[in-house]
């Protein structure tokens, strides 16, 4: 099993709509980086870090599952989605996504805490790292699960 951190703005789609969904597909990545990695490394079972970005409480809120794997994104095929791409072809497609469920909500690890954190400066994340897929170590994994307990 491996680990990532899955970025979402929630005003878009937060950890509370995946909630109400319980299951959802993990559309729009347009970025062959991160689309490499969903499409080649991300597999059923993984755990993700769901992780709010551009608002105003930045950092992990919650924990899902990939319940599916790599999938074409038909949305890049749908001329009245924001993520369509004409350029995608339905026999070759540019574009994917995963599904993932819901586990459970996190008390928010702040992207400030965790650049503070000696034992994350290697994270991706803390890179400056734009991708909205991120892998994730096991020590990072369980450092953000310290963080996120109360106390």
């Amino acid at each position: 099993m491996a680990y990532w951190l899955f970025k979402t703005e929630p005003d878009t789609f937060s950890i509370d709509t995946l909630k109400a969904q319980g299951t959802a597909c993990w559309e729009g990545v347009r970025n062959y980086q991160a689309r490499n990695l969903m499409r080649d490394e991300v597999k059923l079972g993984d755990s993700v870090f769901i992780y709010h970005s551009s608002c105003k409480n930045v950092g992990v809120v919650g924990i899902a599952t990939v319940s599916r794997e790599a999938y074409p994104d038909h949305f890049q095929f749908d001329p009245e989605s924001p993520y369509y791409d004409p350029k995608s072809d339905p026999d070759n497609p540019r574009w994917i996504m995963v599904d993932v469920t819901y586990q459970r909500h996190l008390p928010l690890v702040s992207l400030a805490a965790i650049k503070a954190n000696p034992a994350l400066e290697e994270m991706v994340l803390v890179k400056r790292s734009r991708l909205s897929i991120q892998p994730v170590t096991e020590a990072q994994w369980q450092a953000i699960l310290t963080m996120a307990e109360p106390g």
